[in-house]
């Protein structure tokens, strides 16, 4: 504890030094009695909040099949064009995508303003699983993806088939090596592109070195000297292409 000099005045005027007290406890005066304050509560050091961060998306290489449908919304993306309605399903052996925050994702994607609206040709609204709907979108396990897709399984990239929007939950979770931006970025380009089929787009290449590739580029499996891109109209106004064709890019294996 910190010793204090004390001083008092003297009747001529001058300051008579006083021997400091010892050490110990200060006393105050309440009235007649003299009483002795408890020492200050101990404070805890403030610790800096500890960010939150995502849950870990768990799940297994081959699923049940089994599908948990979210509720539809009113919300109506862009302003113009044909309605197309599509329905989310998520299967229900996938652990850490909750159904609201899912489909909230999906919605934002679809609505973005540099997606597949900006143009006036479509609009895009989510609808319930009982309501008549022109695709589904759904977030399959790697096996579950084989069986909608159909075609040569590969249990590693998406697909469009039909009517069925397949999401590899492996992809959603992961993205893919060397994508070279967030996992934020593939899953808006993973969405984007696959709807981008439903909606009677083909597969582009590359325009140039160091150009954003086209959203119908096959970036999952390589990026042929372009940078990530997810929109079809990255300034929100005019589409953006590259010449239609595809690349013989290998698929990895497996489904990591």
């Amino acid at each position: 504890m910190a010793v204090l000099a004390l001083a008092v005045s003297g009747c001529g005027g001058e300051r008579q030094p006083v021997a400091a007290p010892a050490a110990g406890p200060v006393l105050t005066a309440i009235g007649d009695a003299t009483s002795i304050p408890p020492p200050p509560a101990e404070r805890e050091p403030e610790r800096p909040p500890v960010p939150q961060s995502a849950p870990a998306i768990s799940f297994p290489r081959t699923g049940s099949g089994q599908w948990m449908f979210t509720p539809g919304s009113d919300e109506i993306a862009g302003s113009r064009g044909r309605l197309m309605r599509y329905r989310i399903a998520i299967e229900t052996d996938i652990d850490g995508v909750g159904p609201t925050g899912f489909a909230k994702d999906i919605r934002a994607i679809l609505g973005d303003p540099r997606g597949w609206t900006v143009g006036g040709q479509w609009r895009l609204q989510q609808v319930g699983p009982a309501d008549s709907a022109d695709f589904t979108i759904y977030l399959a396990t790697p096996a579950s993806r084989d069986k909608l897709c159909g075609g040569t399984p590969d249990s590693y990239t998406s697909c469009r088939n039909g009517s069925n929007v397949v999401l590899n939950v492996a992809r959603w979770a992961n993205a893919v090596p060397g994508y070279g931006a967030p996992l934020e970025v593939y899953r808006q380009y993973m969405v984007t592109h696959e709807t981008g089929h439903r909606l009677g787009q083909g597969h582009e290449l590359c325009p140039g070195p160091g150009k954003p590739a086209p959203v119908m580029e096959q970036q999952t499996l390589g990026l042929h000297g372009c940078v990530p891109n997810p929109w079809p109209f990255p300034d929100g106004s005019r589409a953006y292409a590259g010449p239609p064709g595809e690349y013989a890019d290998p698929i990895p294996a497996g489904d990591s």
